[in-house]
């Protein structure tokens, strides 16, 4: 045997959403913790035996979790913060949600997006305490999987240095003594996975696939150096993805039995620099072959080829294959899919069709390719069907993309002019009150949209529940003293699935669902034609709201680059071509709600930055092409029609330039979580157009105090003016229940008035 398959990891959450389901269950208390963790582990080895039933090398444990596996490695360790009034004995169920979701009495903890994907995690808390290890989760992985299936599986966890580089409120005089705890506990792990014959450690180090400094780099040469000193029987195998790593030759020269390369995204620079440097003789090469971060099909000889490169560069029995990272990022499987056309199905490999195409390969090497060239011929015979079907050769569409110009991408007058005409023409107070855009997606409004899919009720009877919902929507907000409202988007059952169904160039699947956060599931469209508008898709929606009141009623749309980062998007052309498609066709949606008398237009782009390249050189590029887009959409309007983004759960630090240049009238921002680093990053940048603070997280079941929103404006006021600011929730309210959502906006109004009452003689 030549070679060696394995996995970084696997989805989680079943192929039915089984996990979601089971947590909620618990979260709502209808499943008893016993219960609770019998479906889990019953849900940990099923993953498990997929990966021995595709015939997997070396099979991975431990990349399952109850919430997120980054807030798994803080339980483990006792990093709970004070705010929890936590006993110490043990991170029990209730602590371990309280820390992912907040309870009665105390916030969650920040979340943010891992790396540039659509999954968040939860950011690490350190507050000087002395931690320990309370559990060793990768040894009781390993030791479950043994006992049950028999398998001597590779356990996995979040590595050291990535762990420490995410973790929040580390102070420069604390680095030291943290990085000295994490050493401590880490090699406590090492040594009993070492003592109970676990023959190789997969420690996740995507951070190093970033542009780390010399320094950091320096600080990973120290930790795995003590790790190999301490326990030099440890197999570690040191995984990176999600791009090249910047300080190869030290990579590979750190005293690990293997390293993870991804030779999907960064492809170009880790082959280089393998030709370059080449590798060391005494370790083995794992070689990242299949997109793990997308649903399209690998093209099997062209990767072939590229692993017969590799193997002559590392030496035969050196060489493993893996997807790119962990599958987490993608569907289960596409034998739950029954309505999708041909020519696309045939394109698509979810997370099983992965593990299928990863066993081709590896027995492609073991045995020559000409076993398998049929195999590869239908494969490249699939690709090139689709490339040339008509769907992707829409003259209307290139020819619109080729027409656009600079003028384009900028409104007629400057912020200060527009927004002294839009004051004019709103007449809005100071700090001024509104929402996201969404509110409670109940049960009865999943009930009608299911009825009506299925035919139960006929799509008239549908409008009508719609209108009634939009009413008492309205109803309710205009009794809440609400200043800019929203028709509450009860028609919709997810901020990009619905523009995609409404577009042409979108297909969409029945069960094709990828976690985002916590128990939140989302099914992403497929992007696998010319994208074109065909229809106003929210005109009569936002008309119909607007007629019940005389406060303005914002137009809600989701932009373009979440549009693209939200979706899967087509392979075949570059993705800057993709993202101006869909601009064109959020810009016409833009003119028409203008048309019908809408003054004020909300352009969502929560996924902005998560599209940004983890290489610093690489981001410019981005963020030229990505601006460009939402300008695109929202720049040929009137200076009366303001403007209004959204973005949420980024770090904005680094990131204030690019929100200026989206040149937004509003744009409104989560605050709850992060309202720290947000202040921070306008101390020292000044920014003139209006932000909308986003004062409370949506995410938490808890009703906010008035005392915390109005720490948040308080500390916002120290580097915003009172003209610039508005109030609103951190995102949606599609999650929460009516009763909670009426709540905690009646406090964010009291919040508010406090506010006006104070600065009123400012205006």
């Amino acid at each position: 045997m030549s070679v060696t398959s394995t996995v970084i990891g696997y989805p989680y959450i079943g192929a039915n959403r089984e996990w979601k389901r089971t947590v909620e269950a618990y979260w709502k208390k209808t499943l008893t913790e016993e219960r609770f963790e019998e479906s889990m582990k019953a849900l940990r080895l099923a993953n498990i035996q997929k990966q021995i039933d595709a015939k997997v090398d070396i099979v991975t444990v431990g990349d399952f979790t109850y919430y997120d596996r980054v807030l798994d490695v803080a339980a483990m360790f006792g990093m709970v913060p004070k705010r929890y009034n936590w006993d110490g004995k043990e991170v029990d169920l209730d602590t371990y949600y309280s820390i992912a979701r907040g309870n009665k009495e105390s916030v969650s903890s920040e979340m943010t997006k891992w790396f540039n994907t659509n999954y968040h995690y939860i950011v690490p808390e350190y507050d000087r305490s002395s931690l320990r290890l309370y559990e060793n989760n990768p040894l009781k992985a390993y030791l479950e999987a043994k006992e049950e299936l028999g398998v001597s599986g590779k356990p996995t966890m979040i590595g050291p240095i990535t762990f420490y580089k995410l973790t929040k409120e580390l102070k420069k005089g604390d680095q030291p003594a943290y990085m000295s705890q994490l050493i401590s506990l880490y090699t406590q792990v090492l040594k009993e996975l070492v003592a109970e014959d676990v023959e190789w450690i997969q420690l996740e180090e995507p951070i190093l696939a970033t542009s780390i400094s010399e320094k950091d780099m320096e600080l990973a040469i120290m930790v795995y150096k003590q790790f190999s000193e301490i326990v030099p029987e440890a197999k570690i195998l040191l995984q990176t993805y999600f791009e090249s790593v910047d300080h190869y030759e030290a990579v590979i020269d750190l005293p690990v039995a293997g390293i993870g390369l991804d030779f999907v995204h960064g492809y170009q620079e880790n082959l280089a620099n393998l030709k370059k440097w080449g590798f060391p003789e005494e370790k083995v090469l794992v070689a990242g072959i299949i997109n793990g971060r997308d649903i399209w099909c690998t093209p099997l000889e062209k990767q072939f080829d590229l692993l017969i490169e590799l193997e002559s560069l590392v030496g035969r029995g050196k060489l493993w294959i893996q997807p790119s990272c962990s599958l987490m990022h993608v569907p289960v499987t596409v034998n739950s899919e029954s309505t999708l056309p041909e020519p696309l199905k045939n394109n698509l490999a979810f997370a099983d069709e992965k593990l299928k195409e990863l066993s081709i390969l590896r027995n492609a090497l073991c045995e020559g390719s000409h076993a398998y060239q049929e195999v590869f011929n239908h494969n490249k015979s699939s690709i090139d069907d689709l490339n040339n079907h008509p769907s992707r050769k829409l003259r209307n569409v290139h020819e619109a993309i080729a027409q656009v110009n600079e003028g384009d991408f900028n409104r007629t007058s400057s912020y200060e002019v527009r927004k002294a005409i839009q004051q004019k023409s709103l007449q809005l107070p100071l700090f001024p009150t509104t929402t996201i855009g969404s509110f409670p997606q109940t049960p009865e409004v999943k009930k009608a949209r299911s009825q009506m899919r299925k035919g139960e009720i006929s799509s008239e009877d549908y409008r009508e529940f719609i209108k009634l919902e939009i009413k008492k929507w309205i109803d309710y907000q205009e009794k809440l003293g609400l200043d800019v409202l929203v028709h509450g988007e009860f028609e919709r059952t997810d901020m990009v699935e619905y523009f995609g169904e409404k577009l042409d160039g979108f297909a969409f699947t029945e069960n094709a669902w990828v976690v985002s956060y916590g128990s939140r599931c989302v099914k992403p469209p497929i992007i696998y034609g010319d994208v074109q508008w065909i229809m106003p898709m929210t005109v009569s929606e936002t008309v119909y709201a607007q007629s019940l009141t005389k406060k303005p009623v914002k137009g809600m749309l989701t932009g373009p680059i979440t549009i693209l980062n939200w979706s899967f998007v087509r392979n075949d052309i570059p993705r800057k071509e993709v993202a101006n498609q869909i601009a064109l066709a959020i810009r016409k949606e833009v003119q028409f709600l203008e048309g019908e008398g809408i003054r004020i237009i909300q352009v969502d782009e929560p996924a902005l930055r998560e599209g940004l390249p983890l290489k610093i050189n690489k981001q410019a590029s981005y963020l030229e092409w990505a601006i460009n887009a939402f300008k695109l959409a929202t720049s040929q309007v009137a200076d009366e029609t303001q403007i209004h983004t959204h973005m949420c759960y980024c770090e904005f630090n680094d990131f204030i330039e690019p929100i200026r240049k989206l040149d937004a009238d509003v744009i409104s921002i989560e605050t709850s979580r992060s309202h720290g680093e947000i202040i921070e990053a306008f101390k020292h940048y000044e920014y003139k157009n209006d932000i909308g603070l986003g004062v409370y997280d949506i995410h938490s079941p808890r009703i906010p105090q008035l005392n915390e929103m109005k720490a948040i404006i308080d500390d916002s006021l120290e580097v915003l003016s009172a003209q610039q600011c508005w109030i609103n929730p951190d995102c949606g309210l599609k999650t929460r229940k009516t009763e909670e959502t009426l709540a905690a906006l009646e406090r964010m109004i009291d919040t508010t008035k406090t506010f006006r009452e104070r600065y009123k003689t400012s205006m």
